[in-house]
């Protein structure tokens, strides 16, 4: 009988990667998102950027989507996005 195994498969580098950070619904969030991603990935383009509002118009999602070399660099931009005090939650 063959394993299951429960944990996702390793991402393999370099690899497009998206990486979301959602807020209040605020002007500055998409900026605030893209400074933070480009300090980590300096080829962030303004086409890699999509932003949605929720339903209701209270909170914002921004995703910003780049060419990940790294494990340590995802860890890198979500740990600088987690502490920025506009950005609630990411994924």
């Amino acid at each position: 009988m063959a394993e299951l195994n429960d944990s996702p498969p390793g991402l393999t580098f370099p690899c497009e990667f998206p990486i979301k950070a959602m807020g209040r619904s605020d002007a500055a969030l998409p900026g605030i998102v893209v400074e933070i991603v480009q300090r980590h990935a300096p080829a962030l383009t303004a086409e890699s950027i999509t932003t949605s509002e929720s339903s209701g118009g209270r909170y914002v999602s921004v995703t910003a989507t780049i060419t990940a070399d790294s494990r340590d660099q995802l860890d890198a931009i979500y740990a600088d996005l987690k502490a920025h005090e506009s950005v609630l939650a990411t994924l």
